[in-house]
């Protein structure tokens, strides 16, 4: 069985996994979800993008964990993807749910029209403030939910989001699961269809929108099992 080391999203912490690891540990995996610095209980701490890819490898070391999956959802696919490219030998695979792919020398904000959050991060003292709750809307989760997610967010420090990520290969080299989300948009973005042309890449739907570890915990729970048998 796989150890599973899990990371949400922005503003997300730790918390926001605890349906999929309870579905995770069942099947008999180990499930370790992890709060990346400056966000939920870690809020203070200072944050740039590398710190987040040294607290995932830090937390792989100091567990001493072997045959790792690495979980990646939303902007956490920026640092995980980073961290699965350092651990070596403990990597068994890494899955990027509904997540933003690294790429050398980009930021999280490459591609985007970066100006509206730049100018937020600018206006809330580097960070990016949480978003109101109809900003979750049309993405299958109930008011529960929303009001789950909303509630627990936390202001994300800004500079994870602008720093260049830093890598010494493509990710395509590396053996992944990328799980699209299908409200949230129905289709990868180009650079994650290009990688998913590699025969060490493999692609998983979900019919769910962008919280899937709430809106699908059982369904997403049993993607990353089934990628698991593929390491």
């Amino acid at each position: 069985m796989s150890e599973f080391v899990l990371v949400a999203g922005v503003r997300l912490g730790a918390w926001a996994w605890d349906e999929v690891a309870v579905e995770l540990r069942a099947a008999g995996h180990g499930a370790h979800p992890l709060t990346l610095s400056g966000v939920a209980e870690r809020r203070g701490e200072p944050a740039g993008q590398q710190t987040h890819v040294r607290d995932i490898i830090e937390e792989v070391e100091r567990l001493d964990l072997r045959d790792v999956v690495l979980v990646g959802h939303s902007y956490a696919g920026i640092p995980v993807g980073q961290a699965a490219e350092r651990i070596g030998e403990r990597l068994g695979r890494v899955v990027f749910v509904d997540a933003s792919v690294p790429a050398d020398g980009r930021s999280f904000l490459w591609g985007w029209d970066s100006a509206g959050v730049e100018a937020s991060l600018a206006e809330n003292d580097g960070f990016w403030p949480t978003p109101a709750p109809d900003r979750f809307a049309g993405q299958g989760l109930t008011d529960e939910q929303i009001a789950r997610i909303a509630n627990g967010s936390t202001p994300h420090p800004g500079a994870t989001l602008t720093e260049p990520a830093v890598l010494t290969r493509s990710m395509g080299d590396l053996p992944a699961t990328y799980v699209k989300c299908l409200l949230d948009d129905p289709e990868p973005s180009e650079d994650v269809v290009e990688l998913l042309r590699s025969d060490r890449w493999e692609l998983a739907e979900l019919d769910t929108g962008h919280w899937p570890m709430f809106s699908r915990p059982h369904e997403l729970a049993a993607v990353l099992h089934r990628s698991a048998t593929r390491t």
